[in-house]
């Protein structure tokens, strides 16, 4: 199996993996809420609950009625709602080709940095009457959706599946994604009634999440690409312990 994804060197990568189960004799499988593993816990649920507060599913859902709002007739709303969906695919595939070239850091600031300014401005829009037909929401949106796939669409799932070490693995990346969904109920939920109060309020909420996930990339977030899952969990234990 490890021939087939492309190790070159498979008896090492394998001592690998046998050495940092060593390193706790007994305890083929741990418990993940123990203080060695809170800075990976926070880690996850603090990616899962940013990819969330991006505002990604309130768009993704209720496209047709942002649109709606904003002015653009409901056959309109249709087609573009389609439109954002296959940006959503085109730069999500983008992601997966260059995400261990260029990292899971870079390609989150970048996001972060792209995401905050396209929110910003749908917030704007809306502030102002929002009436064009909704071409520059449109615009802003399209821009946002690419962004997201570009950067936290991809990460969340490469990131919280890399950071755990392999007796917590499978709990870690199950409290990511509960995390995640969760967190997807919640705006998923909240945001219709939000909107009835203030469209530009509910977007420039999410751009304000945007500009804390930006700090949070660039202070709180370790880089793992072109690391093997056992220095990462070297790396991330040792920092742990400090």
């Amino acid at each position: 199996m490890l021939e087939q994804l492309g190790d070159r060197d498979v008896e090492s990568e394998l001592a690998a993996i046998q050495a940092s189960l060593a390193d706790q004799p007994g305890r083929a499988r741990d418990r993940l809420f123990r203080r060695p593993y809170w800075r990976l816990v926070f880690l996850a649920c603090a990616m899962a609950v940013f990819n969330q507060l991006s505002g990604i599913n309130a768009v993704m859902y209720y496209a047709p009625k942002i649109f709606s709002i904003a002015g653009a007739a409901r056959d309109s709303a249709l087609l573009q709602a389609i439109v954002i969906g296959g940006t959503n695919l085109i730069f999500t595939v983008l992601a997966m080709l260059i995400i261990d070239r260029f990292g899971r850091r870079i390609l989150l600031l970048i996001g972060s940095v792209g995401m905050a300014l396209c929110l910003a401005l749908v917030a704007v829009e809306f502030s102002r009457g929002a009436r064009d037909g909704g071409l520059i929401v449109l615009g802003a949106l399209v821009g946002y959706i690419a962004f997201f796939a570009f950067s936290q669409g991809a990460v969340i799932w490469v990131f919280i599946s890399e950071i755990f070490p392999n007796t917590v693995r499978a709990e870690g990346q199950a409290l990511g994604s509960f995390t995640h969904w969760l967190m997807a109920a919640a705006v998923s939920w909240t945001f219709p009634v939000v909107a009835e109060l203030s469209v530009a309020g509910a977007f420039g909420f999410f751009a304000t999440m945007m500009v804390l996930q930006f700090f949070f990339a660039w202070k709180v977030m370790p880089e793992t690409k072109g690391a093997a899952l056992e220095d990462i969990e070297k790396q991330l234990s040792h920092a742990s312990r400090k």
